[in-house]
Protein backbone atom coordinates (compact mmCIF):
# COMPACT_ATOMS: atom_id res chain seq x y z
CA UNK A 1 0.00 0.00 0.00
CA UNK A 2 2.84 2.19 0.76
CA UNK A 3 4.70 1.54 -2.44
CA UNK A 4 1.54 2.07 -4.36
CA UNK A 5 1.11 5.71 -2.60
CA UNK A 6 4.37 6.37 -3.42
CA UNK A 7 4.40 5.86 -6.71
CA UNK A 8 0.71 7.60 -6.74
CA UNK A 9 2.90 10.53 -5.25
CA UNK A 10 5.95 10.64 -7.74
CA UNK A 11 3.80 10.38 -10.52
CA UNK A 12 1.55 12.78 -9.42
CA UNK A 13 4.63 15.22 -8.64
CA UNK A 14 6.14 14.43 -12.22
CA UNK A 15 2.36 15.61 -13.96
CA UNK A 16 2.40 18.86 -12.09
CA UNK A 17 6.45 19.54 -12.76
CA UNK A 18 5.37 19.15 -16.12
CA UNK A 19 2.60 20.83 -16.55
CA UNK A 20 3.02 24.32 -17.32
CA UNK A 21 -0.22 25.74 -17.65
CA UNK A 22 -2.28 27.14 -20.65
CA UNK A 23 -0.77 27.93 -23.73
CA UNK A 24 -0.63 31.65 -24.67
CA UNK A 25 -3.39 33.22 -27.02
CA UNK A 26 -0.27 33.70 -29.64
CA UNK A 27 0.94 29.62 -28.86
CA UNK A 28 -2.77 27.84 -29.28
CA UNK A 29 -3.85 26.62 -32.99
CA UNK A 30 -7.75 28.04 -33.88
CA UNK A 31 -10.26 25.90 -32.75
CA UNK A 32 -10.93 25.33 -36.60
CA UNK A 33 -9.82 27.33 -39.43
CA UNK A 34 -11.07 31.16 -39.32
CA UNK A 35 -14.31 31.99 -41.68
CA UNK A 36 -12.75 34.96 -42.58
CA UNK A 37 -9.07 37.19 -43.20
CA UNK A 38 -8.97 39.53 -39.81
CA UNK A 39 -9.46 43.34 -41.59
CA UNK A 40 -9.76 46.07 -39.18
CA UNK A 41 -12.87 48.25 -39.35
CA UNK A 42 -11.76 51.61 -39.33
CA UNK A 43 -12.38 53.89 -36.07
CA UNK A 44 -14.70 56.62 -37.07
CA UNK A 45 -16.90 53.43 -38.82
CA UNK A 46 -16.56 51.70 -34.98
CA UNK A 47 -18.07 55.31 -33.87
CA UNK A 48 -20.71 54.80 -36.17
CA UNK A 49 -21.83 51.41 -35.77
CA UNK A 50 -22.50 51.88 -32.16
CA UNK A 51 -24.12 55.52 -32.82
CA UNK A 52 -26.46 53.90 -35.17
CA UNK A 53 -27.06 51.27 -32.19
CA UNK A 54 -27.75 53.00 -29.93
CA UNK A 55 -26.16 51.95 -27.03
CA UNK A 56 -27.28 52.91 -23.81
CA UNK A 57 -25.95 52.80 -20.14
CA UNK A 58 -26.35 49.49 -18.46
CA UNK A 59 -26.00 47.28 -21.72
CA UNK A 60 -24.01 44.56 -22.93
CA UNK A 61 -22.58 44.75 -26.14
CA UNK A 62 -20.78 41.72 -28.01
CA UNK A 63 -18.26 41.83 -31.04
CA UNK A 64 -18.57 38.62 -33.56
CA UNK A 65 -15.22 38.03 -34.94
CA UNK A 66 -13.47 40.66 -32.72
CA UNK A 67 -10.21 41.06 -34.16
CA UNK A 68 -7.89 43.07 -32.60
CA UNK A 69 -10.62 44.38 -29.70
CA UNK A 70 -11.54 47.62 -31.19
CA UNK A 71 -15.02 47.56 -31.18
CA UNK A 72 -15.66 46.47 -27.16
CA UNK A 73 -12.86 48.81 -26.38
CA UNK A 74 -14.77 51.76 -28.11
CA UNK A 75 -18.11 50.74 -26.43
CA UNK A 76 -16.50 50.19 -22.78
CA UNK A 77 -14.84 53.78 -22.98
CA UNK A 78 -17.68 55.73 -25.07
CA UNK A 79 -20.51 54.35 -23.47
CA UNK A 80 -19.19 52.75 -20.15
CA UNK A 81 -20.61 49.47 -20.92
CA UNK A 82 -19.35 46.14 -20.47
CA UNK A 83 -18.87 44.31 -23.79
CA UNK A 84 -17.09 40.90 -24.97
CA UNK A 85 -15.19 39.75 -27.48
CA UNK A 86 -15.28 36.61 -29.45
CA UNK A 87 -12.33 35.36 -31.86
CA UNK A 88 -11.76 32.11 -32.87
CA UNK A 89 -8.12 33.16 -33.81
CA UNK A 90 -5.91 33.22 -31.02
CA UNK A 91 -3.45 35.88 -31.92
CA UNK A 92 -6.55 38.14 -32.50
CA UNK A 93 -7.69 37.05 -28.71
CA UNK A 94 -3.93 37.89 -27.68
CA UNK A 95 -4.01 41.37 -29.85
CA UNK A 96 -7.57 42.09 -27.79
CA UNK A 97 -6.32 41.57 -24.62
CA UNK A 98 -3.26 43.76 -25.06
CA UNK A 99 -5.92 46.48 -26.90
CA UNK A 100 -7.75 46.08 -23.46
CA UNK A 101 -4.79 46.41 -21.03
CA UNK A 102 -3.74 49.42 -23.15
CA UNK A 103 -7.08 51.13 -22.96
CA UNK A 104 -7.19 50.43 -19.16
CA UNK A 105 -10.74 48.63 -19.36
CA UNK A 106 -10.31 45.14 -17.98
CA UNK A 107 -12.88 46.26 -15.63
CA UNK A 108 -15.45 46.71 -18.38
CA UNK A 109 -14.01 44.07 -21.58
CA UNK A 110 -13.72 40.49 -21.80
CA UNK A 111 -12.44 39.02 -24.41
CA UNK A 112 -12.75 35.28 -25.15
CA UNK A 113 -11.01 32.49 -27.79
CA UNK A 114 -14.39 30.92 -28.90
CA UNK A 115 -16.28 30.02 -32.19
CA UNK A 116 -19.18 32.51 -32.46
CA UNK A 117 -21.56 29.91 -34.49
CA UNK A 118 -21.35 27.92 -30.72
CA UNK A 119 -22.15 31.06 -28.22
CA UNK A 120 -25.18 32.11 -26.42
CA UNK A 121 -26.15 35.50 -27.10
CA UNK A 122 -29.05 35.76 -24.71
CA UNK A 123 -27.06 38.29 -22.85
CA UNK A 124 -26.52 40.71 -25.21
CA UNK A 125 -28.52 44.04 -25.74
CA UNK A 126 -26.17 44.64 -28.80
CA UNK A 127 -24.22 42.81 -31.45
CA UNK A 128 -21.75 43.83 -33.81
CA UNK A 129 -20.31 42.18 -36.74
CA UNK A 130 -17.72 42.39 -39.60
CA UNK A 131 -18.60 39.45 -41.31
CA UNK A 132 -19.12 37.95 -44.96
CA UNK A 133 -22.86 38.29 -46.25
CA UNK A 134 -23.28 34.07 -46.11
CA UNK A 135 -21.71 34.23 -42.34
CA UNK A 136 -24.72 36.89 -41.06
CA UNK A 137 -27.22 34.60 -42.72
CA UNK A 138 -25.90 31.84 -40.37
CA UNK A 139 -25.70 33.71 -37.76
CA UNK A 140 -29.30 34.02 -37.93
CA UNK A 141 -30.97 31.06 -35.93
CA UNK A 142 -28.98 32.16 -32.94
CA UNK A 143 -30.40 35.86 -34.04
CA UNK A 144 -33.67 34.73 -33.71
CA UNK A 145 -33.74 33.50 -30.43
CA UNK A 146 -32.33 36.97 -28.71
CA UNK A 147 -34.44 38.93 -26.71
CA UNK A 148 -36.94 41.58 -27.95
CA UNK A 149 -35.36 45.00 -29.06
CA UNK A 150 -32.02 43.76 -29.46
CA UNK A 151 -29.42 45.48 -32.05
CA UNK A 152 -27.33 43.76 -34.55
CA UNK A 153 -25.36 46.12 -36.50
CA UNK A 154 -22.76 45.09 -39.10
CA UNK A 155 -20.24 46.71 -41.35
CA UNK A 156 -20.20 46.07 -45.48
CA UNK A 157 -22.41 43.26 -45.01
CA UNK A 158 -25.81 42.93 -45.50
CA UNK A 159 -27.92 39.73 -43.94
CA UNK A 160 -30.03 37.82 -46.88
CA UNK A 161 -33.56 37.53 -46.16
CA UNK A 162 -33.58 39.62 -43.20
CA UNK A 163 -35.04 43.43 -43.78
CA UNK A 164 -32.45 45.72 -41.81
CA UNK A 165 -34.39 48.99 -40.15
CA UNK A 166 -31.69 51.64 -41.20
CA UNK A 167 -28.74 51.29 -43.37
CA UNK A 168 -26.22 54.13 -43.85
CA UNK A 169 -23.06 54.97 -46.16
CA UNK A 170 -20.29 56.51 -44.30
CA UNK A 171 -17.00 57.56 -45.99
CA UNK A 172 -14.21 58.60 -43.62
CA UNK A 173 -12.22 61.65 -45.10
CA UNK A 174 -9.26 59.96 -47.05
CA UNK A 175 -10.75 56.23 -47.36
CA UNK A 176 -13.73 54.21 -49.11
CA UNK A 177 -17.36 53.96 -48.80
CA UNK A 178 -18.67 52.17 -46.03
CA UNK A 179 -22.31 50.77 -45.41
CA UNK A 180 -23.61 49.92 -41.77
CA UNK A 181 -27.02 47.74 -41.87
CA UNK A 182 -29.29 47.84 -38.30
CA UNK A 183 -31.75 44.92 -37.41
CA UNK A 184 -33.84 45.48 -34.82
CA UNK A 185 -34.94 41.63 -32.98
CA UNK A 186 -37.51 40.45 -33.37
CA UNK A 187 -36.00 39.90 -37.05
CA UNK A 188 -38.10 41.25 -39.59
CA UNK A 189 -37.75 38.24 -42.74
CA UNK A 190 -38.63 39.08 -46.27
CA UNK A 191 -40.59 37.35 -47.87
CA UNK A 192 -40.10 35.08 -50.30
CA UNK A 193 -41.79 35.20 -53.83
Amino acid sequence: MRRLLCVFLVVGLTALALYQGPLPAQDQKPIREPDVIYVPTPNEVVDKMLELADVRPGEIVYDLGCGDGRIPVAAAKKYGVKAWGFDINPVRVKESLDNVERNNVKSLVTIKLQDIFELDLSKADVITLYLLPQLNVKLIPQLDKLKPGCRIVSHDFNMEGVRPKRELTYTPSGGREHRVFLWVTPLEKERRN
